[in-house]
């Protein structure tokens, strides 16, 4: 999905929103938002949206000093997100279709987004996703492609949204025991995506999933600069599913692919490239209208 132009004016405001996330004093403050000012010219609108604000985020890098600007703010969801897991479990056992309620738990978490410019709160979404149909529902067709899958890769999204992928990704091996799944992170920090530092060697995703350091930078998945190991498991791969607006607007223009996409819309942009609207929430083929 190329940039449009109300994407330049969201990615600037992402830019003001890390100064405020991180109370820097007005001095700091304006020097990023004068740097970040200076980059929106260079936007390219052949690339999508991540892309474009991607050396946005490493300039704030470079002026704040910090590798992980989030850091802080991404262990906190994750600690946050935990408080959920029992609830979300429960939901699950007691669902009369339990794989199609363990998809809606997984994009209940697709809330948590630093990059989003609405909010919503994780208690609330919690309740609102599981009595609120998906506006896009292709978790049938999602079903019977997993049921033929051997390999599935799964595109992760933003930190303390991985707890959610863990009981949906639980909820996969326990239905389709086969199946050898692969969780696909960031190379590095980038806004509150997860990456493969923010995965402990304990992390329980290690018992339902592989970890993939999938080598790409940006805020959602680009095909051509993933390692060559990546590269190779996504080609492979029967099945993937790609979490978040992020990935969305980096693959929804790519070819041949088995992908299906779980995320809620959270910008216009996106709302009307699917044309649904704010709010919605979408498991959705690649491969199908």
């Amino acid at each position: 999905m190329k940039i449009e132009l109300e994407c330049i004016s969201c990615i600037f405001n992402q830019a003001l929103r890390v100064t405020k996330e991180l109370k820097l004093d007005t001095k700091v403050a304006k020097e990023i938002l004068d740097r970040s000012a200076l980059m929106l010219p260079k936007f390219d609108l052949n690339k999508t949206p991540p892309q474009n604000a991607t050396p946005i985020y490493q300039e704030i890098s470079k002026i704040l000093k910090v590798d992980d600007l989030y850091s802080e703010l991404k262990q906190n969801s994750i600690k946050e997100a935990k408080k959920f897991i029992p609830l979300s479990k429960e939901y699950i056992k007691n669902s009369n279709n339990k794989f199609k309620t363990a998809t809606k738990i997984a994009v209940a978490g697709n809330v948590i987004d630093l990059a989003s410019e609405i909010r919503f709160d994780l208690k609330d979404e919690m309740q609102k996703v599981l009595t609120t149909p998906f506006a896009i529902d292709h978790t049938d067709i999602l079903y019977d492609k997993l049921k033929s899958s051997k390999i599935v890769v799964y595109l992760a999204d933003n930190a303390g949204e991985n707890i959610f992928d863990q009981i949906y990704l639980e909820s996969i091996k326990e239905i389709f025991k086969d199946i050898k799944i692969y969780y696909f992170v960031r190379s590095e920090p980038i806004i509150n995506d997860i990456c493969i530092k923010d995965i402990k060697k304990d992390d329980p995703l290690y018992h339902v999933a592989s970890i993939v350091d999938s080598g790409v930078k940006t805020p959602g998945l680009i095909i051509d600069d993933m390692k060559k190991e990546a590269k190779e498991l996504f080609k492979r791969a029967d099945c993937i599913i790609s979490k978040g607006m992020g990935n969305f607007e980096c693959l929804n223009e790519v070819k041949n692919y088995p992908i299906f996409y779980l995320l809620k819309i959270k910008c216009l942009v996106v709302a009307r490239e699917l044309n649904l609207k704010l709010g919605d929430i979408v498991c959705k083929s690649h491969n199908h209208v």
